[in-house]
């Protein structure tokens, strides 16, 4: 599971569940300074940077993994801040794509 980086999303099908809270506490710490929501449906992190451009880089840095990974995050940004929320809504909560995603973009971050 700390390869998380290393794997790949896969895409939802109808046998795909959430996880449960627990299962998701512990992929939660593989990841770097990302928070799960109080009913374990989502995870995000914000991000600050020194200016408009920066951040504007790195969100789209994040679009091009969400697309080679078919897999796009909530992504809220503004002038030196981004703030990234993911979530798998065909399950209505997190799976193993959520920490993939996750990440991934630790490692541009």
């Amino acid at each position: 599971m700390n390869n998380l980086a290393q794997k790949k999303c896969l895409a939802c099908s109808k046998t795909i569940q959430a996880f449960d809270q627990e299962t998701s506490k512990k992929h939660l710490q593989h990841l770097k300074n990302w928070k799960m929501s109080d009913d374990a449906k989502w995870i995000s992190k914000e991000f600050k940077f020194k200016n408009f451009l920066t951040t504007l880089k790195f969100v789209n840095q994040i679009s091009e993994i969400a697309e080679q990974e078919n897999h796009h995050p909530n992504i809220d940004f503004t002038w030196g801040y981004c703030k990234i929320s993911i979530q798998t809504h065909k399950v209505n909560g997190l799976c193993e794509n959520d920490f993939i995603l996750a990440a991934k973009i630790d490692q541009i971050s």
